[in-house]
């Protein structure tokens, strides 16, 4: 029989002329801003049950951990949890506790856990074939290429296959730097494109980088054009339902995206070899950085600007690409231009290690200057979840759902940020969602570490998975598996209110 977890999945998107409202079940009204809802929405319901946990004890997974990994692995939440088995939207811990996952493995389950098409898809490859590499030809790869490329406007035709995000990146700077000649890659600040030693210089966080020597060689860092914590920005700045506080004033146009684009001109003045650039690498949103959106019109201003300096633009899809973003299938397409290179990774293969580069067949040939070969690129296994990614995202509508559920949650938790004073913003496109959490909402400081610390274990303690980012790490990202329900995104909202009215009891 149909797990009712697999059976909301049919009935998931509700029609654009149903009353939303009438899906709260057991919400009760917030039209009293000061007043907290006595009632709280439900977990929804699941019937899936997970074959039961023998592994190792809590106590020797600690001890494993603490005396056999390397300390780079920190552990979310005082006492971490230890996931044992995951279905669709759901994760277990050891003890058989249920979980709503929000952040989805950073933003990597696309589909659903354990996905049933795509684990029947992984189980049928690895009884054929498991692994050849590619001197010789499997039909797998190439009738992944076909499909994935089929996805892309214009020429972008050519894919390589690699294993994640940080080798996609890597490779797509070889290429930009191979085609052109040139030596010079920009990214924003608050960027995040990788941690292999090629991109940790390109990732724009000084969390995330080593004090190694050559690390910024030929990498330049460019004001990031942010319209709620940047110097610039206003309240019609972002393609989001939900936009900033900041007043606008802008009566054509966006004088934010002007103002932010003039300072990337300037960099190009001063800081660049005249019409010498290899690249410039931009997510559609950032991620890592804490759900970043950017003013409407800078990045297909910023593509231009680039090719007339000699350079490629790179579109990081590695979090933003395959229908995340609701209205298109790739976040570049949001901002209304065609990248030269895109790069993409995680939610491609819905957690099995897949990566990818797609870029134009005349871009592509520069890999032909020397040998390259990636061992696991595209192997058996990967193109074979690869493509059952791509049928259940089609079947199943997890696009449009994206947009539905992505849009009503986006409007929830704006409704909280008008009662709760330490919700500073409210941002996201779909399933690509950020709450910013603020000591001060007029000077948008960081809310203190401790505090947003109390309000994060207290959802995980409510049976909700949040993800953190931003620089001071006060953003809760939330970046689901695309088949989450309005029932889910209902609860999930009613647990951040009760977790910041029981950790912060004075902002009510």
């Amino acid at each position: 029989m149909m797990s009712t977890c697999l059976l909301a999945q049919t009935r998931r998107v509700l029609p654009r002329s149903l009353d939303r409202s009438s899906s709260r079940s057991s919400l009760q009204s917030k039209a009293a801003p000061t007043m907290i809802s006595q009632k709280q929405s439900e977990m929804p319901d699941c019937d899936h049950r997970p074959v039961a946990y023998k592994g190792s004890s809590y106590e020797q997974i600690l001890k494993t951990r603490r005396n056999h990994l390397t300390p780079n692995l920190l552990a979310h939440f005082k006492k971490p949890l230890v996931i044992h088995a995951g279905h669709m939207q759901w994760l277990y811990d050891h003890e058989g506790r249920r979980y709503l996952d929000m952040f989805g493995g950073i933003v990597t389950v696309s589909v659903g856990h354990c996905h049933p098409k795509v684990n029947q898809a992984l189980s049928e490859q690895t009884a054929k074939l498991w692994h050849t590499t590619n001197i010789y030809m499997h039909p797998k790869i190439h009738e992944y290429a076909e499909r994935l490329v089929a996805k892309f406007p214009g020429n972008l035709k050519s894919v390589c296959f690699v294993n994640s995000g940080s080798e996609a990146n890597d490779l797509a700077m070889l290429m930009a730097r191979l085609h052109t000649g040139n030596q010079d890659i920009l990214s924003l600040r608050n960027c995040y494109h990788g941690m292999s030693p090629y991109t940790m210089g390109l990732t724009a966080h000084s969390t995330w980088r080593f004090p190694l020597p050559g690390v910024n060689n030929g990498l330049v860092h460019v004001m990031n054009p942010d319209p709620y914590q940047g110097i610039w920005g206003g309240s019609n700045c972002r393609d989001s339902p939900v936009q900033t506080n900041r007043d606008c004033q802008c009566a054509v146009g966006c004088q934010a995206s002007d103002a932010y684009y003039n300072e990337l001109e300037e960099t190009f003045k001063y800081s660049l070899p005249r019409g010498k650039v290899a690249a410039m690498f931009a997510e559609s949103i950032q991620g890592v950085g804490g759900t970043v959106q950017f003013p409407k019109g800078y990045l297909k201003r910023a593509a231009a600007l680039v090719r007339a300096n000699g350079g490629l633009f790179v579109a990081d899809e590695v979090q933003t690409g395959f229908g995340r973003t609701g209205e298109h299938f790739w976040g570049f397409e949001g901002h209304d231009y065609l990248p030269d290179i895109v790069t993409m990774a995680k939610g491609i293969g819905n957690g099995f290690p897949l990566a990818a580069v797609v870029t134009t067949p005349e871009i592509a040939a520069s890999l032909g200057q020397a040998l390259h070969f990636n061992t696991y690129g595209g192997n058996p296994m990967a193109s074979a979840v690869g493509i059952a990614v791509l049928d259940v995202i089609e079947e199943e509508q997890l696009q449009r759902n994206s947009l539905e559920v992505g849009t009503y949650f986006l409007t929830g938790l704006a409704k909280l940020q008008q009662r709760f004073e330490i919700i500073g913003d409210v941002r996201g496109k779909g399933l690509m969602i950020g709450v910013e959490l603020v000591g001060n909402r007029e000077k948008r400081t960081p809310l203190a570490t401790p505090h947003v610390l109390d309000i994060w274990e207290k959802c995980k303690d409510l049976g909700v998975l949040f993800g953190r980012g931003g620089l001071h790490g006060n953003v809760l990202r939330i970046k689901p598996p695309m088949c989450i329900t309005l029932a889910d995104a209902n609860f999930a909202v009613d647990v951040l209110a009760r977790a910041i009215t029981e950790s912060l009891p004075e902002n009510n």
